[in-house]
Formats: structure tokens, sequence, C-alpha cells
């Protein structure tokens, strides 16, 4: 299994009266750790979206252990936890990179949609997209 790892450093918007990371920037630090993962395949969104997929979320979570303070470099850790023509699941822990503690761990559940917001199997429609997903879902 391939784990994408993005470094990020926590912003004084991101955090609350009490200088740690608001819950709701969470999912935002998942986004951006899904986007640097399916660059990590050999694509980007955009590119994705101009072949017709589009992959919105349809179940997410997030379990907060310890909050992210201001100025914390973390690591958002992706990887696909299960994947199939019609669906992907991304999994995520933020890793605190100075001592390695995981902060939160996530999911975020997409399909696999075409431009009509209709859902397709992404084997049938688009082999060599699937071909990549399935790549780094294996190693």
């Amino acid at each position: 299994m391939y784990i994408n790892e993005t470094k990020l450093k926590v912003r004084y918007v991101e955090t609350d009266q009490m200088g740690i990371v608001h819950h709701s920037n969470y999912y935002a630090y998942f986004e951006v750790g899904r986007t640097e993962f399916i660059t990590a395949i050999g694509m980007t969104y955009k590119e994705m979206e101009k072949d017709n997929i589009m992959l919105p979320v349809v179940e997410s979570s997030c379990k907060h252990i310890e909050g992210a303070k201001y100025e914390d470099i973390i690591i958002i850790q992706t990887f696909i936890k299960e994947l199939n023509g019609a669906k992907v699941i991304f999994n995520y822990n933020v890793v605190r990179s100075e001592d390695g503690k995981i902060l939160a761990k996530g999911s975020t559940t997409h399909a696999f949609v075409n431009e009509k917001f209709r859902v397709v199997n992404l084997r049938k429609v688009n082999i060599d997209m699937w071909s990549k997903f399935k790549k780094l879902f294996e190693e």
C-alpha cells in the first residue's frame, strides 16, 4: 500500500482562541493530502475532470486525538483503504512532525461519477485511470 506524505505548517487562521486547530480544518487537510496523492498517481484532479471523471465526497469521518497547534509542522499521510470500480475510500493520519504523534485519523469515501454526476465503473470507462489507482492501492 502506497502512503503519500504531505507536510503543512499550521497557520494562525486555522486555529481557535486557544491556539488549537479548529476541527473543521482537518477536512481541508484531508483534501490537500488527497490532491497530492492523486498527483503522485501521475495525474491531477483537473485532468480527471477533463476525462469526465469526478470524485464527490459521499461520506467522511474524523477522529480527533490531540489538537494540532499554531506553527506545528504536520504530515498528512494519505492512502487508499478500499477501491472498486464505483468508489474509492481514502484514509488519513494527521501526524505532528516533531514527535510522530498521530493527532487525528480520518476517512473520505468518493464515488466515481461522470459529468452528469452518474456513478460509473472506472474499470470500464477509463482503464488507464483505473490502472493508476489500482497500482498504488496494491503497492
